[in-house]
């Protein structure tokens, strides 16, 4: 089994939120950074800012907080990204790492 992590990315402007999951989370941000799929929602908005994440032991419990999150209202996702991140700054730097620990 692998791990997981469920993550959201927003623009420069916060105007628009992306809720993902993944199991590789520097390497997801990076294909998110560099449109790695042009046609991609994330790519179209220009959404690359990771601003909140949360890591998991299973890929499963990560998915099953993804559709959670995903269900929410957007103030309900402002809410969960300023109670980690109140500036909403990029989180990349924080996490590039992290698989390598």
């Amino acid at each position: 089994m692998k791990p997981g992590f469920v993550y959201i990315i927003t623009n420069k402007y916060q105007t628009v939120v992306y809720v993902g999951v993944t199991s590789n989370l520097p390497q997801r941000i990076i294909e998110h950074k560099n449109k790695k799929y042009p046609k991609s929602f994330s790519a179209r908005y220009d959404i690359n800012i990771l601003v909140y994440y949360e890591q998991f032991q299973w890929i499963e419990d990560a998915i099953a907080r993804e559709k959670q999150i995903k269900a929410g209202s957007r103030a309900a996702k402002n809410k969960l990204i300023q109670s980690i991140n109140p500036k909403w700054t990029d989180l990349f730097d924080e996490i590039k790492d992290i698989m390598t620990e």
